[in-house]
């Protein structure tokens, strides 16, 4: 992303941590109109060399006022945000990364806390440009890793082809490429070489009498003075099929509409008459060498080996639980099968040494007893009868003196 889209287009979401903070600098910067006009026609020199930055003297002092607010907000944010990560993190173990800590501060003035100087507007421009930049190289990192893939899949297709078929895809192939070799240029969305070839195409005028002013009431079908998104897009439709940079950078209060005004301002800047075509892939230098590829590839495959070698120790580990889950099913089993045998015993002997029952089923505890005690009696009595009977004399006593 270049520097002017950094400061032009702030509505735009960088994904930086301190997105907020730069865009509601550059919102306040445009209240100013002194500096909106600076804006509106610095380039990429006046953002670089700190020229634009100098301009924050001349602005208002309700203006500086407001940037002197925002800074302190984000000083505090930055302070809870640091204290946070010392807090989740144990201090005495871990050794703290000062630098780490002071690069949190890059886009702003530390040693001024207070205060929102040219210097703040300098560092916050530059730093989210680098930011922006890194962001842009990992993007394209992800960018060469998705062609190298698809180079990959594709040379992977071929060997599964008989000599017939891969002559006959790789000739495909190269016909495509030629086809997107002859393609016509593309010229950037908005540019005057964009304008111009609108004008020339579909409204069918002298380019060399190209007129913004005209062009633009041209193309507002419903003559409300602004150029409405289906607008835009009809106007950019041979370029680009979205148009959110383009509205963006030249939707300059945000309101999703294009006016005269804004439009006529966008044509002012020096990239407007910069008439550079876009590059197709084809038109460029590779993505990516073979050497990256060969790299690429061993890289695919040692990933592979390793998900081969998870997938069959997680396989292992699932034939295990399933081993287990049988062994602790036995047991359960077993288990119930034990309790069901005890619980039939336990009915077996209750039912044996249980009482007999009356008519009404109350328990008959007398007649058991009655029993006992009518065994137990009888035979002393026998006993005793038969005693006194063996201690009787044969024969009864006869003629016995009689004592006087």
């Amino acid at each position: 992303m270049c520097d002017v889209c950094v400061v032009a287009c702030p509505l735009q979401d960088t994904g930086l941590y301190y997105d907020r903070y730069l865009r509601e600098v550059i919102e306040v910067l445009e209240t100013d109109p002194h500096f909106r006009e600076k804006l509106q026609t610095a380039n990429t020199e006046d953002i670089k060399n700190g020229r634009l930055s100098k301009e924050l003297d001349l602005v208002g002092h309700h203006v500086r006022t407001r940037l002197d607010e925002l800074k302190r907000q984000e000083v505090s944010r930055l302070r809870m945000l640091l204290k946070a990560k010392l807090d989740s993190t144990n201090t005495q173990s871990l050794q703290m990364d000062h630098a780490s800590l002071l690069k949190q501060f890059e886009h702003l003035d530390p040693h001024n806390q207070n205060t929102f100087e040219a210097k703040d507007l300098e560092l916050l421009i530059s730093t989210a440009t680098k930011d922006l930049e890194n962001y842009d190289a990992e993007r394209h990192d992800e960018f060469k890793r998705y062609e190298m893939l698809k180079e990959h899949e594709r040379r992977e297709y071929l060997k599964g082809l008989d000599q017939e078929k891969r002559e006959k895809e790789e000739k495909r192939m190269e016909e495509l490429k030629d086809k997107h070799r002859k393609h016509p240029k593309v010229n950037a969305p908005g540019s005057v070489a964009q304008l111009r070839e609108v004008w020339e195409e579909t409204d069918g005028l002298d380019p060399t009498e190209f007129n913004p002013k005209t062009f633009f009431k041209l193309h507002d079908a419903n003559g409300d003075g602004v150029l409405d998104e289906q607008e835009l897009e009809a106007l950019f439709a041979k370029e680009v099929t979205h148009i959110p940079l383009t509205c963006v950078c030249v939707d300059i209060n945000q309101d999703r509409l294009v006016s005269l005004e804004e439009f006529l301002k966008s044509t002012d800047k020096k990239e407007f008459n910069n008439p550079k075509e876009w590059d197709t892939l084809d038109d460029t230098k590779p993505v990516f060498t073979e050497a990256e590829l060969q790299r690429f590839e061993a890289e695919l495959r040692t990933k592979e080996e390793e998900l081969g070698k998870r997938a069959e120790s997680l396989r292992q580990e699932q034939d295990l639980l399933k081993e287990r889950g049988k062994a602790l099913e036995a047991q359960r089993r077993e288990y119930q099968q034990a309790v069901l045998e005890m619980s039939q015993r336990k009915e077996k002997q209750a039912v044996e040494g249980q009482p007999p029952t009356g008519p009404n089923g109350e328990l008959q505890f007398h007649q058991e007893m009655q029993k006992l005690e009518d065994q137990g009696a009888k035979a002393p009595v026998e006993q005793e009868v038969q005693e006194a009977q063996n201690n009787l004399p044969a024969e009864p006593p006869q003629n016995l003196p009689i004592h006087t």
